[in-house]
């Protein structure tokens, strides 16, 4: 076994093992932007299979869905682009959002999506965006030692730590899920 995944599967995830037999280490070029922007510290992994959704992503990695950091971009009323990252397997309060973030807020479509971040929907990762959102981050994600979270393609992820993913966005840690 290759000295990557060999790092990659001594970690164990509340008592499961990572699947590492179908992870590679990224070449699409979206990922490898995505490796850029975090450095040698964090490594983007590919799967075959999509992990578009954050049940692919859990189930691909083998860790639970609520370790899975999403990424939801929404468009400020003035424009700027909110990204909240949340737990894969909590909803999040656009009420809460718009509290947050000190003025309404909309969905943003695939093309702001696309135009704000460099990523398509499914594949938007924490960090490399075009223009620097306003960062939420799930409080719940903090639970965990490690997260996983997606980096520039349906099927491209990294893993960190909760204190990582702060460090990375500069993001704000808050209650963003609904009750």
């Amino acid at each position: 076994m290759p000295q990557r995944e060999t790092a990659i599967s001594e970690s164990v995830i509340h008592s499961e093992r990572v699947r590492t037999r179908d992870m590679k280490p990224a070449t699409a070029p979206s990922a490898l932007k995505v490796q850029a922007a975090l450095g040698e510290r964090f490594e983007v992994l590919e799967f075959d299979a999509s992990t578009r959704t954050a049940e692919d992503a859990a189930g691909a990695i083998g860790c639970t869905v609520t370790q899975i950091a999403k990424s939801l971009l929404f468009r400020a009323q003035n424009g700027r682009p909110v990204l909240v990252i949340a737990s894969g397997a909590h909803r999040v309060d656009e009420k809460r959002i718009a509290a947050l973030a000190g003025e309404p807020i909309a969905r943003a479509d695939a093309d702001f999506v696309r135009e704000a971040t460099g990523f398509s929907i499914g594949g938007v990762p924490p960090v490399g965006h075009r223009t620097a959102p306003v960062v939420l981050i799930d409080e719940t994600l903090m639970a965990f030692s490690e997260i996983w979270a997606a980096a520039g393609t349906p099927n491209a992820v990294f893993r960190l730590t909760p204190a990582d993913l702060v460090e990375l966005t500069g993001g704000r840690v808050a209650a963003v899920g609904r009750k």
